[in-house]
């Protein structure tokens, strides 16, 4: 009897939850929102962070849901002898994913600006889950190849998310280095003296003091005036002098360098770029993903994701190098840029030196100038989110992240002030925001930003080169020979060769093949109407094109002798290759 109970029990638990049937027709228990998979196989919670071994569940998840769209492979080792996991995500089935326009995307360079993985991940499982159910998504897993690497330091996830630190660190990796210059590494790190696993400030009442409290909310300190004392003094984040120096937490296990200060191009060594280390490419990271991209010319798109400020960051890094930022470069980074700030309220589209700061050997400018890769970095999460207003200065900023956390968060992001008795300090208090706030979404932010951050990158890639064979012609010239004619197009916006990319031969050419009979002479067409070619003495089969530019066609023909069949193929290391039978 127990065991009907049970079985009856199951059934209508199972009717319950699943689809039901009306009239024939199976209904969900669910009601599809507009531009969301709906029923999705492989679930994920996008109003979280993920350690490094949450983001290789999800990865492997897509690969057992999705074989034909997703493949998974480890690109490197980090410095700590950690994977750096890629995903390959495109329809596999078609074509080889080394034929068509690549789309790199990175995230989290610096490791405490986390939420650029959660972000990669998002557009991975968007793409899967759409494919052939959204003809935007469908033709963009068709015709393009997206290579995606999460995290890209995957000790610094690591710190950050498994040991105290501030919203600051850990921004490299996991080096350690000596960052005060005594000769020993590491030895003088942050303390999390009240064991909460978060380092936050310290202050102690001082009558002299800079600081007061302010009066609207007890938690926060604000300048006493220019004619006043305050209450209190600040002492920094929390910690001790444990090497007796006269500076506490000075020394972190995290040594300061910077990852995205370490590539190839305009490279400067310490005491110029603060954050370089050795010489460029000198971390483990970077050079696994300078080999990657160097062995995968077909990536005429990237985009890396750090934070924070709202930004859309295209360079040069430097003003010295704004002369290698050709017009013709500039008009795609300006339209694309234009459409974020459309697509993603509260960011705006900037120039790295002019806007922000000098970098100099910055990922960007590396894959534009060196790679001729039409290049973003998109600095997520800006205090615009707070109240969908812009902030007046910083203490506006503070004050509007104290109410957030107040009303909305409802004060889960601040630990309260705390005594403590300090060894060296004496009597302090301990409190201030949390690591996981200020920099990073709340969760209940994050698929927001996710999704319109997806979008504008999409849209990039969309526009990366999509070569057509849009006219192929016979003409008989008598005497058995023919004059065939081909027009290639490119309907997208970015070229097959960047300007720089043509400045400086950084790609080979564009190949344009005719197969079937015996050609005695291949050209260009320079202009049609006039009959301007120019003509290709070696090897005329194959004509060689510099650039495809981005909504524009080349035009070529050949002078063949015999043969009745033609196959003309377009071999693009940016634009992929295609082909066409006459």
């Amino acid at each position: 009897m127990k065991r009907i109970i049970f079985l009856i029990y199951t059934v209508l638990i199972t009717i319950s939850v699943s689809a039901q049937n009306i009239d024939g027709r199976a209904v969900e228990n669910f009601f599809k929102a507009p531009g969301t998979p709906v029923n999705p196989k492989v679930e994920v919670s996008w109003n979280r962070y993920y350690t490094n071994d949450g983001l290789l569940d999800i990865y492997n998840r897509m690969v057992r849901a999705y074989p034909d769209l997703v493949k998974l492979e480890s690109i490197g080792k980090s410095y700590e002898n950690r994977n750096i996991w890629l995903l390959t995500v495109t329809n596999q089935k078609n074509k080889p994913h080394r034929e068509k326009p690549g789309f790199w995307i990175d995230g989290a360079i610096h490791s405490n600006e986390i939420q650029g993985s959660e972000i990669s991940v998002y557009t991975a499982w968007y793409l899967t889950e759409n494919y052939g159910k959204n003809d935007f998504i469908t033709q963009l897993m068709d015709e393009k190849v997206f290579y995606i690497m999460p995290v890209s330091s995957p000790d610094g996830r690591e710190f950050y998310m498994n040991r105290p630190g501030t919203v600051n660190s850990s921004r490299s990796g996991a080096i350690p280095l000596d960052d005060d210059g005594d000769g020993l590494a590491a030895e003088d790190g942050f303390n999390d003296l009240n064991g909460d696993g978060h380092i936050t400030m310290m202050r102690r009442r001082n009558p002299y003091g800079q600081w007061k409290t302010d009066p609207s909310d007890q938690r926060r300190l604000v300048r006493a005036e220019a004619d006043e004392f305050g209450e209190w003094e600040m002492l920094g984040f929390e910690g001790m002098d444990a090497d007796n120096d006269g500076r506490a937490s000075e020394d972190r296990a995290d040594g300061y360098y910077d990852p995205n200060r370490d590539w190839g191009w305009n490279w400067q060594p310490d005491y110029v770029q603060r954050g370089a280390y050795r010489y460029p490419f000198s971390l483990p990271e970077s050079m696994a993903v300078r080999d990657f991209v160097m062995n995968h010319p077909n990536i005429a798109g990237a985009q890396s994701y750090h934070n924070t400020g709202g930004m859309l960051l295209r360079g040069p890094g430097s003003n010295d190098d704004s002369k290698f930022y050709l017009r013709e470069d500039v008009r795609v980074y300006d339209h694309l840029g234009e459409l974020g700030e459309k697509l993603i309220p509260g960011y705006n589209y900037y120039i790295i030196h002019e806007d922000l700061y000098t970098v100099y050997g910055g990922l960007i400018d590396w894959f534009h100038l060196m790679r001729g890769i039409f290049t973003f970095s998109n600095e997520l999460f800006t205090s615009y989110f707070y109240f969908n207003q812009q902030s007046d200065g910083w203490f506006g900023r503070q004050e509007e992240a104290m109410e957030f956390d107040r009303f909305l968060l409802f004060e889960d992001a601040f630990v309260p002030w705390q005594e403590y008795d300090h060894p060296q300090y004496g009597k302090i208090e301990i409190g201030g925001f949390k690591k996981n706030f200020g920099r990073i979404n709340p969760g209940f932010l994050l698929e927001n930003e996710a999704h319109r951050n997806m979008a504008f990158t999409l849209h990039h890639a969309y526009h990366t080169p999509h070569l057509e064979i849009t006219e192929l012609t016979s003409k008989d010239l008598g005497g058995g020979l023919r004059e065939i004619t081909a027009q290639v197009t490119n309907s997208r916006l970015i070229p097959t060769h960047a300007g720089i990319d043509n400045r400086y031969k950084i790609t080979r050419p564009n190949y344009i093949t005719l197969e079937g009979g015996n050609v005695v002479a291949g050209m260009i067409i320079k202009n049609r109407d006039l009959n301007v070619v120019e003509e290709q003495l070696i090897n005329p089969a194959t004509i060689e094109v510099d650039n495809i530019p981005g909504m524009n066609s080349v035009l070529v023909k050949w002078v063949v002798d015999g043969g009745r069949r033609f196959t003309v193929t377009v071999d693009s290391a940016k634009g992929g290759r295609i082909s066409k039978e006459l």
